[in-house]
């Protein structure tokens, strides 16, 4: 019995060495191919049907936790996951199918990188939190990239609308994750982002059905609409959440240098996208800035 005692927590500690880099890679893979998904489904379905779809069904994932929570879900609190939610989950979202209508999918994945330091800028802005002369590096070297990301053409054409309107996603989720930690933290998180789908869903659902296409949606796209909303929202969440309840947030967080690559990468190998000068400097100044940003609150 103490043989199997003492070796239970080596056993753990070596399942984790092996486990969580697995679950970090197939998250930012997963996560990286939703931009791939994007921009195979959002020219024929249109960015708010595509954006209803993939919220409807990501709800659909994370039912089964909304329900065994239910009872700590009061009329306020639904109203203020739903305000949240329209800045976190359905804008953002909107943003990035509306950018995958225009631009490669590599653009909107290294825009998306952006996140992590809106969400420090953002908590400096409104809720006072310190920001180093580390972390307010990183955002100036992020914000460079992003000046480049602007610039680049694509068979001619500007990418400079996608990139913003990335960057302006990414903005939001800045906010809206600011938001769920001062708001929602008390309540159980993959209930919570069941039900910030779920009102999501019926907040866009109007516009959806206004703007829903009216000519026949080839397979390739309905398959892509299905993957985005089951896979890369639904599945990803709770991929996300039982990561951070077993190593924590900021260790989570790091998935953000993979998403862009593997956005990249997916684009490239099953679209035949060009990865250009412009991305890759642009990639690469954006992800130093996050790595600046990331030490930080690591350290903190």
């Amino acid at each position: 019995m103490s043989t199997e005692l003492t070796s239970t927590p080596a056993a753990a500690a070596r399942a984790d060495a092996w486990r969580t880099p697995l679950e970090l890679t197939l998250l930012g893979a997963i996560w990286g191919g939703s931009f791939l998904f994007m921009r195979v489904a959002a020219p024929d379905f249109g960015a708010l049907p595509l954006v209803e779809a993939r919220l409807a069904l990501g709800a659909l994932v994370l039912t089964p936790f909304l329900w065994r929570a239910r009872a700590q879900f009061s009329v306020a609190l639904w109203l203020r996951i739903a305000g949240i939610a329209a800045i976190n989950s359905v804008t953002p979202f909107v943003l990035f199918a509306w950018g995958a209508e225009r631009a490669p999918a590599g653009i909107g994945a290294i825009s998306n990188g952006m996140t992590v330091m809106f969400t420090a800028l953002v908590a400096f802005g409104l809720f006072g939190e310190r920001v180093g002369a580390r972390r307010l590096t990183g955002l100036i070297i992020g914000f460079v990239g992003v000046i480049i990301l602007a610039t680049g053409r694509t068979a001619g054409v500007s990418v400079a609308p996608a990139a913003l309107a990335g960057t302006a996603a990414s903005l939001c989720y800045g906010i809206g994750i600011n938001l769920v930690r001062r708001y929602l933290t008390p309540y159980p998180p993959a209930a919570i982002a069941a039900a910030a789908l779920t009102t999501g869903a019926v907040l866009l659902a109007p516009l959806a059905v206004w703007n829903w296409p009216h000519h026949p949606l080839p397979s390739a796209s309905w398959v892509s609409a299905l993957l985005l909303g089951v896979v890369c929202t639904g599945f990803a969440f709770v991929l996300y959440y039982r990561l951070v309840a077993r190593i924590g947030a900021p260790r989570t967080s790091t998935v953000t240098y993979l998403i862009p690559l593997f956005g990249v990468i997916w684009a490239w190998l099953l679209l035949g996208e060009p990865l250009t000068m412009t991305m890759a400097i642009a990639g690469a100044l954006i992800l130093a800035g996050v790595a600046l940003s990331q030490q930080r609150a690591r350290r903190a």
